[in-house]
């Protein structure tokens, strides 16, 4: 049963199962019921027809008995299309009237006169049936034997009896097969809540972290997984909200320590420590704010009207870091389209994911390298820099958090990128990085137009 995954594919495998069996043994049971009624039929159709003969039986003065059958019966007895042969024996056996030619019983001569039942094969290869009764005359014993030729063209009980399993037992299989699809329809309407539940289960995430399956019209035997479920997201919900409340608040709470950090390393004399200190109070702080930025994001979500203009957005980006671009003796430049490019997004959030990618862009660009940013009108932004690129390798890596290629540099804790991947994921878009030509790499921010 574990090769098949869905209940509606072993529901499909059990009824295909229960079709096989129950298409052999239904037209068994029914052939079996229908002989048994045929007999009965036959039984009391003969034992009628026994009752009848012996009512034909006059008392003779002599102590014997005649049998006086009406012309209008006459015909039924007949040797040549007689539906009916009869046999009347008195108490020793001996037949007193027969319509058979030969004089003899119907019954076996070695049979009990008793038995009111009797089944016969005679030599010409035809079953003969037949019923006998007792009557009492003037005190004497007669028994009369009532037979039927089942190759009689009017015996048409037992044809229907034979021709059951050719003409009629084969519906059966269509017929279940009938009813398998009927179910198949009915496990398909049943299981629609589930598939709700499903699709609804596939939109939880950091982002929607308090959406739970539905209870309503699910069915009663699966409700109690879906509570469990329901539970376990809330506790999940509550150590994921703890987690990021935790870390947002440590990174809010190491800025006012910095800050005091940096005002006393600023009043030392001028000097290698100082400026030492200075670079690890920046890198630190950057830190920080990046850690911040992530703790934002996860439970960030746009709204669903609102928009910004990403050309905007990215010419506020190269403005606020040019300078940083230019302290390294490096240019940046903003190319593209210039009028603005409504995309459906928070103008903060992009903001910080361009500002992320220029900063990466900076850091690996060469002295007297160029930085390039450039915004298309389908909502795309396009980083460019001039450094060493980044192998096919490692782009599946350099956007996971704290990823770095070089463990031993301090000014990065690769948490940049990671920032502008969750910024694309909260937009519906996408980022993605390739070689540039004449070498350097190319990070590609898509967003959906508005």
């Amino acid at each position: 049963m574990t090769r098949f995954r869905s209940i509606t594919s072993r529901v499909v495998a059990l009824h295909v199962v229960a079709i096989g069996v129950t298409s052999i043994l239904m037209p068994l049971a029914l052939y079996w019921l229908l002989n048994a009624a045929a007999n009965n039929l036959h039984r009391d159709a003969l034992r009628g027809q026994a009752f009848t003969v012996a009512s034909y039986l006059k008392p003779m003065p002599d102590g014997g008995v005649s049998l006086d059958i009406p012309p209008e019966a006459e015909p039924i007895y007949s040797g040549g299309y007689g539906l009916y042969v009869y046999a009347i024996l008195d108490a020793r056996g001996k037949v007193l009237f027969s319509s058979r030619g030969d004089g003899q019983p119907l019954a076996s001569p070695a049979a009990p006169l008793s038995n009111e039942w009797f089944e016969q094969r005679r030599s010409t290869g035809t079953v003969l049936i037949g019923a006998s009764v007792s009557r009492s005359i003037d005190g004497r014993l007669y028994w009369v034997q009532v037979g039927q030729d089942l190759a009689h063209r009017d015996v048409i009980i037992d044809d229907i009896v034979a021709s059951f399993f050719p003409r009629v037992a084969w519906i059966t299989f269509p017929i279940l097969l009938l009813l398998l699809l009927i179910d198949i329809l009915i496990f398909r309407r049943a299981l629609d809540p589930v598939r709700e539940a499903s699709a609804t289960a596939t939109s939880i995430g950091p982002t929607a972290t308090d959406v739970r399956l539905p209870e309503q019209a699910m069915p009663a035997e699966i409700v109690p997984l879906v509570r469990a479920v329901n539970q376990a997201l809330e506790r999940l919900e509550a150590g994921f909200r703890a987690q990021r409340e935790f870390t947002a608040d440590m990174a809010h709470e190491l800025r006012t320590p910095l800050a005091i950090m940096r005002a006393r390393v600023d009043s030392m004399d001028e000097g290698p420590l100082r400026r030492s200190l200075q670079t690890d109070i920046v890198n630190m702080t950057r830190t920080v704010n990046q850690v911040l930025d992530i703790a934002e994001l996860e439970s960030f979500v746009v709204a669903g009207g609102e928009r910004a203009d990403l050309q905007a957005v990215c010419a506020d980006a190269v403005s606020f870091m040019a300078p940083l671009a230019v302290d390294g003796g490096k240019a940046i430049a903003l190319t593209g389209v210039e009028a603005p490019v409504w995309v459906r997004g928070h103008a903060e959030a992009l903001f910080r994911a361009v500002r992320n990618l220029i900063e990466n862009a900076i850091r690996h660009a060469p002295s007297g390298g160029s930085i390039e940013v450039d915004v298309a009108a389908d909502g795309t932004v396009r980083v460019a820099d001039d450094g060493p690129g980044v192998p096919p390798s490692e782009r599946a890596n350099i956007f996971q958090r704290f990823w770095r290629r070089d463990r031993a540099r301090a000014d990065s804790r690769g948490l940049g990128l990671a920032i502008v991947a969750r910024v694309a994921a909260a937009h519906d878009g996408s980022v993605s990085v390739d070689d540039r030509p004449g070498g350097g790499a190319v990070f590609t921010l898509r967003l959906p137009p508005a």
